[in-house]
């Protein structure tokens, strides 16, 4: 296939929290449709060169790594300010970064409020902010990567699931504040990869999975394949939600 038939050929996309997992699978998919990433990380530098490494010898000068703590606003203009001085604009922004950890109610303090609201909510409302103008600029497309439990709070999780329940409703907010010129969409994982740090126990994965319609766990592909949609093939879907979840929330 020529570079010039594929989907996001010459588009510039950046991705928070690139460096590993659900924001990999996604980068290296849309690399496929022809599209540059700036990929952004906090703290997994090695993962994010790692990455960029693979899809340069793929496409030469096609990836770039990008530091910035999301939590810090002062960050974000110069996080874009990069991606523009080094691919020449911005196409679209996938909010993926993401903290998730449990806090029942007697035991939220501020720094839960901050690392979990910081995260799932504020950086994506101010980094979109920043990027607005440019991805305007290329009638360009925002995609939030939220939670099935955005809408459906998850017992144990009620900060987590509010913060992913306020991205929900600023993604129909944006769509409406940055339209016609951007689309802003959703895509919301079911059980897709659990936790590193072994929040959920073997017989909690085993009912969660015997609860979805499907009957088994998904994989990162699936998100990526949504984001793409949303980014190559929906030029006339904005201010949606789409659940990839094996069909849990069709009975949660």
């Amino acid at each position: 296939m020529q570079a010039s038939s594929l989907p996001l050929h010459g588009q510039t996309v950046l991705i928070t929290g690139a460096s590993r997992r659900i924001g990999a699978c996604t980068a290296r998919l849309l690399h496929q449709a022809g599209a540059c990433l700036a990929l952004h990380y906090r703290r997994d530098h090695a993962g994010a060169e790692r990455l960029a490494a693979e899809l340069n010898a793929v496409r030469p000068d096609s990836a770039r790594c990008y530091r910035a703590d999301l939590c810090q606003v002062a960050a974000l203009d110069a996080l874009v300010a990069g991606v523009l001085a080094d691919f020449g604009g911005l196409d679209a922004l996938v909010n993926n970064a993401s903290s998730f950890f449990p806090t029942p109610v007697g035991r939220i303090d501020e720094a839960a409020w901050e690392d979990l609201v910081g995260s799932n909510f504020k950086a994506p409302l101010f980094l979109s902010q920043a990027a607005a103008p440019h991805l305007r600029a290329r009638r360009g497309a925002i995609v939030n990567i939220t939670d099935v439990h955005a809408e459906r709070p998850l017992a144990g999780y009620p900060l987590y699931s509010a913060a992913k329940g306020a991205l929900l409703t600023l993604t129909r907010a944006l769509a409406v504040e940055l339209g016609p010129e951007v689309r802003v969409n959703a895509v919301a994982p079911g059980a897709i990869l659990w936790p590193d740090d072994g929040q959920f126990a073997l017989p909690e994965r085993q009912a969660i999975i015997a609860h979805t319609l499907l009957k088994q766990e998904g994989r990162p592909e699936d998100i990526a394949r949504a984001v793409r949609f949303l980014l190559a093939d929906a030029p006339y879907v904005t201010g949606q939600v789409i659940n990839v979840d094996g069909g849990r929330t069709a009975h949660l």
